[in-house]
Parts: structure tokens; C-alpha cells; sequence
């Protein structure tokens, strides 16, 4: 292995990087001592459910642009072309979806943990594993996330390794835990715009440079980088039309329907309609991210040609090769190169900022309040406080531990990707079937979970480098897309030479790793209704009142009720809401919630009821809503 060329930091650069970070932990530091001082588990996790479309779908949109994003596309495009484009395909309905069906179930059950949800319409067993599954995901990804940027920057610049992973790691605990979800969502915001800027000025010099975006062009359609739309329907093929628009769209389900860290954004919104909005507003904008990434990766085409950094020996991995360039093309220009690592640790703040906010949400909510029903607010916040803390340490320590697990880095990145599918089906097969049982959901989610690590270990292994003598990262190339549960690596299929079509169980591992969301979340669901229909299903009036979303009722709409009635068809979403809709929107949702409030939220709930502008209320409407609340009641004692 060749020596790196090192491009050092001049020290303009130097102060662009550390005013980035100032900034960073000036916003958490501002709302850790304003409004209500984070004093309040719903303010300090939930953002007092107060915040407009713009920040929520900026920070929706952050978390999703992690540095190995920035990192991944462009040397992605460079090698492969601009085929990975048709990911954009994938995010219409990739987002239509949860906007129209995650958020009105999620929004109106008014919780504040996504895995809430699994206990009201399963039981406390299905929450407790969704919770732990999610915990595990995360808490693998975090170091990794924070240590690939910093030793990336360390081999090309030179810039101290140890030194940037704290200042991260700190800095981001330092605003998370002390300025809660709202900080953490507007350094989001921040954060945006310091990534599109440094894209930016990478591709309008770069391009300068190169002889102008005509020329950047002339040089990708003659070195073949311009793919057309490859229809094969083989889905062992790493990137297709298929494989990219429609197996895309289960990744982005993963990520922006049932996440934590999505869905908690959701919920801060201050109406369902803004909610729905910030989903509308991010469509556009990730537009723009793909394609800047795949516009830097033409621009780093036409800068080297088929002779990349990665041949010469300038750079060893993949990864390297982005910074790389960025380095070559401002090497005469001090502080753009500045500028464009403040962008990369952007989206690693961005990304490890929303894990540890959520990490601390599904832990107080789901595994301590439960459990600990009388602990007061104040001691709740300061506990939450502490969870962000202790968490931002664990980040660290994981960094540490990835600095030393060599190769295994790329499995344990590849076991992050491989719990979403999971994770997504469990939620879909409760949201979806009313017939799915608990015990249905147990098993599905432990079929899911097994065959998603057979496949993915399976993948690794088959596709493992002969030579065992590799260095930190030497084998890993960060997947060219988004940053939290849904994606895999996709080095475990990264092969450029031609191979005969692989049978057999070697045709399951060599499935394209843009398909692994489908294939575990479709086990889950099959899985889970078969055992649902074996042990029991459910009947509509044991479901809790809506949790579930009326799909088969709305695709079976000419059948008569009563056949539709016998197919569990007409479900609680569909028919409770409208019977209490003379109610103001917060009462009627908690109506549909039960006890599952936090105490603030009864007190916050009453204050909006009072001011509300609905005046009167029918007995029916009245009836109708004591109906749901006692039903609510009983579901939930029953599970506790």
C-alpha cells in the first residue's frame, strides 16, 4: 500500500473549520438558556411540539446527508457513472407514504416515541424489542459515522485524527444535551447550508478549473460516466432502474417512515399539516443533494480521467478520493478547502446530533418511564439530559473501538443497514393487517432480523478480500446514501469485473444490496402473518382505536361493508376520527391515545383545549369520545 499525498491545512482554513464547531455549540448553548430552558422532557425532546415546516424538513434533510454521503456519492459516480441518479426515482413515493400514512397514524396517537406505537397496537414485549433493536442499530452506526470522516481527513491532510473525532464527539454532546431536540434541529439548519455551500464551491471551481460545465459533460459521455436507463430486471444486478426507483423506495420507508430520528421531527411539528409539509418541502431538496453528488463525481471525472488518486497511490481507499480532490482543486484558494470539511463534518454533527437525541427519547420513554411511573418532571428532564450525555460518550468509545476493528468496520456498518428492513416490516405489518397478533410480530421481526444477518454476513464473508493483511478502513467504502438505518455498504457488492450469474445460495448473497429492505421487511410480514393466522388473529375490537391504517379497506371499496367487516377491513382509523371530528384536533387524538400521556402533556393539552376555537360539542361527539378513551384505557392496563 502506497503512501498518502498529504495537502496540509493552511490557517484560514483552520478558523473556518473551528468557527463551524463554535457555531455548532453556540445554537445548543442559546437554547439550553432561553425559552423554557429545556426544563421539560416534552421541550427538551420533543421541542415543546412547536416547530414550523423549514426547520423540520432542513433537519429532516441533514440527517439523511451524512459525511459518508458526501463522501460516498461522487466516488461512487466517478467509478460507476451516473446510473446511482435513479435513486431520486425512489423518493416520491418514498415520501408520499409516510407523509400521507406514517404521519397521520404516528401524529395523532400524539407519542413521543415511535416504538410507543408498537405497544398500543401489539403489547409491551413488541415495544421493549423494537426499542432494543433500534438502540443496537444506532449505537453501532454512531462511531463509525464519526470516525470514517476523521480518519479520511487525517491520511489526506494530515489533520489530527484523535483531535477532530473529540471536538466532534464533544461539541455534539456539549448542544444535544443541553439544548435538546430544538438545538439539535436548528444546528440541523445550520448545518444545511454550510453542506450545500461546500458542495457548491466545489463543483463551480472544480468545473472552472476542468474548462467549464460543457466541457465537465463532453468528458463523462466520452469516458461512458453518462448511464442510460437500464431496465434488466435481474436483482442481482448491483444498480438498476429497478434495483435503485423501486427497491430505493423500501429504503427510504426505512429511513423516513419508522425511524426514530425522522419521526421524532415529525412529531415537534406544531400541526399534522406542517408534519405533512416538511415531507413535501424535502422532496426537492434531496433532488438537489443527489444530484450535487453526482455533479462533483463528473467534475472529479473529468479532473483525473480513468487515472483517479486511488490508481496513482495518491490516496488508498475510496473514501479518501472526495477529499482528495477537494484538496488538489482549492490547493491554491486557502479556506474553500476549510470550507468543505466544515461541510463533511456537517453531516456528521448533523447525523450524530439526531442519534443521540433519539437514542435518549426511545430510552427514557420506552425502557425508564414505563417502569418508573411517579418520577417527576424535573428529575425526568435532568435524566433525559443525562441519557444525550452518556450516549455522546458511548459515541466515543465506539469511535475508539472502530479504529481497532480494522475490516470488521465493514461489517459492522453493514449490520447498521441490515436492521431497517426489519424494523420497517414490523411497523407495516401492524399498521397494515389488522389481523397481525402480537406473537405474529415477535416471530416476523426475529424472521426478519435472522435472515437480513444470514444474507448480509453471508455477502461479507463471500465477498472478503483473499488477503487478511488490511488496514482500518482499507476495505470499506461508505454507502453512497443516506446516513441512518436503511442503508448497507455497498462494497459488500462493489464488483467491477464480469462473473458468471451466481445459483443457489450464492445467488441470495450476491442479491444487490438496494434490495435488502424489500427482502427482510417482506419476511417480517409474511412471517408475521402466518404466525398471526396460526395462533389467533386479531378482531377489530381488540385493536386499540387508531393504530391502524385503513389500506385494505380503501383498496377493497367495492366489496359490501359487511364482507369488508368479516375481512377486518374496516379499521378504527378509518371509522373513530370521524365520529369525533366536531372535537379539537388534540382532544380527539387523545381520546385515541388513552393514559399514554406524559403528565405535561395533560396539562399542555388542557391549556389548547381552553383556547381552542371549536365552542360546542355535541353528546354524541361526547359519548363517542369517552367510548375511545375507555377503550384506550383497558387496551393499555390489559398490556401492562
Amino acid at each position: 500500500m502506497g503512501a498518502v499525498d498529504q495537502i496540509h491545512f493552511t490557517t484560514v482554513d483552520y478558523v473556518i473549520f473551528t468557527l463551524l464547531l463554535v457555531a455548532s455549540a453556540g445554537i445548543g448553548l442559546y437554547y439550553a438558556f432561553s425559552g423554557g430552558r429545556q426544563r421539560t422532557t416534552q421541550e427538551f425532546l420533543m421541542a415543546d411540539r412547536s416547530m414550523s415546516w423549514l426547520p423540520v424538513s432542513l433537519s429532516l434533510l441533514a440527517t439523511f446527508q451524512s459525511a459518508v454521503a458526501i463522501l460516498g456519492a461522487p466516488s461512487e459516480v466517478y467509478t460507476f457513472g451516473t446510473e446511482y441518479w435513479f435513486l431520486g426515482c425512489s423518493y416520491f413515493l418514498g415520501l408520499l407514504i409516510p407523509a400521507h400514512v406514517f404521519i397521520p397514524v404516528f401524529y395523532r396517537l400524539r407519542l413521543s416515541s415511535a416504538y410507543e406505537y408498537l405497544e398500543l397496537r401489539f403489547n409491551k414485549t413488541v415495544r421493549i424489542c423494537g426499542t432494543l433493536t433500534f438502540i443496537f442499530q444506532m449505537v453501532i452506526y454512531m462511531g463509525v459515522v464519526l470516525y470514517a470522516p476523521a480518519l479520511a481527513l487525517n491520511a489526506v491532510t494530515g489533520f489530527d485524527l484523535w483531535g477532530a473525532v473529540l471536538a466532534m464527539g464533544l461539541v455534539c454532546t456539549l448542544y444535544t444535551s443541553l439544548g435538546g431536540l430544538k438545538a439539535v434541529m436548528w444546528t440541523d439548519v445550520f448545518q444545511t447550508v454550510v453542506m450545500f455551500a461546500g458542495q457548491l464551491a466545489v463543483i463551480i471551481v472544480g468545473a472552472h478549473q476542468a474548462g467549464g460545465i460543457a466541457e465537465v459533460w463532453r468528458k463523462a459521455v466520452n469516458g461512458s460516466r453518462i448511464a442510460g436507463l437500464d431496465l434488466n430486471p435481474d436483482p442481482l444486478e448491483r444498480h438498476t432502474f429497478w434495483t435503485l426507483g423501486v427497491g430505493g423506495i423500501f429504503l427510504m420507508l426505512a429511513l423516513y417512515g419508522v425511524n426514530q430520528a425522522q419521526v421524532q421531527r415529525y412529531l415537534s411539528s406544531r400541526t399534522e399539516k406542517e408534519a405533512i409539509m416538511s415531507c413535501y418541502v424535502v422532496f426537492p431538496c434531496q433532488q438537489i443533494v443527489l444530484c450535487l453528488g453526482c455533479l462533483m463525481g463528473l467534475v472529479m471525472f473529468a479532473r483525473y480521467g480513468e487515472d483517479s488518486p486511488l490508481n496513482k497511490g495518491s490516496v488508498t481507499t475510496k473514501d479518501q478520493m472526495v477529499l482528495y480532490f477537494v484538496m488538489d482543486v482549492f490547493k491554491d484558494l486557502p479556506g474553500l478547502a476549510g470550507l468543505f470539511v466544515a461541510c463533511l463534518f456537517s453531516g456528521a454533527l448533523s447525523t450524530i446530533s439526531s442519534a443521540f437525541n433519539s437514542l435518549a427519547t426511545v430510552t427514557m420513554e420506552d425502557l425508564i418511564k414505563p417502569h418508573f411511573p411517579n418520577l417527576t418532571e424535573s428529575k425526568a428532564t435532568l435524566l433525559s439530559k443525562g441519557l444525550a450525555l452518556a450516549y455522546g460518550l458511548i459515541c466515543l468509545a465506539m469511535a475508539y473501538l472502530a479504529s481497532i476493528m480494522g475490516s470488521v468496520l465493514q461489517a459492522a456498518l453493514s449490520i447498521f443497514g441490515m436492521v431497517g428492513g426489519p424494523l420497517l416490516g414490523l411497523f407495516s405489518l401492524g399498521m397494515f393487517f389488522p389481523w397481525a397478533n402480537s406473537t405474529g410480530a415477535l416471530v416476523g421481526l426475529a424472521a426478519g432480523l435472522v435472515m437480513a444477518f444470514w444474507i448480509g454476513i453471508g455477502s461479507f464473508v463471500m465477498n472478503m478480500p483473499a488477503s487478511s493483511t488490511v488496514s482500518p478502513l482499507s476495505t470499506v467504502t461508505p454507502p453512497p446514501f443516506e446516513n441512518i438505518p436503511t442503508t448497507v455498504m455497498t462494497s459488500l457488492v462493489n464488483v467491477t469485473t464480469t462473473k458468471p450469474r451466481p445459483t443457489g445460495i450464492a445467488a441470495l448473497y450476491s442479491l444487490s444490496y438496494m434490495w435488502y429492505s424489500a427482502h427482510n421487511s417482506t419476511t417480517v410480514v409474511v412471517v408475521g402473518l402466518l404466525v398471526s393466522l396460526l395462533t389467533g388473529s386479531m378482531k377489530e375490537k381488540q385493536l386499540t382505536p387508531g393504530t391502524v391504517y385503513p389500506v385494505l379497506g380503501n383498496l377493497l371499496f367495492f366489496l359490501p361493508q359487511r364482507y369488508r367487516e368479516k375481512l377486518c377491513c374496516i379499521t378504527p382509523l378509518a371509522q373513530k376520527p370521524t365520529e369525533i371530528q366536531a372535537q379539537p384536533y388534540e382532544r380527539a387524538k387523545k381520546g385515541a391515545n388513552g393514559a399514554a400521556y406524559c403528565k405535561e402533556d395533560a396539562v399542555t393539552e388542557d391549556k389548547e383545549m381552553e383556547s381552542d376555537s371549536v365552542q360546542t360539542e355535541d353528546e354524541e361527539s361526547r359519548a363517542a369520545l369517552a367510548s375511545c378513551k375507555l377503550t384506550a384505557h383497558c387496551v393499555e392496563e390489559t398490556a401492562l
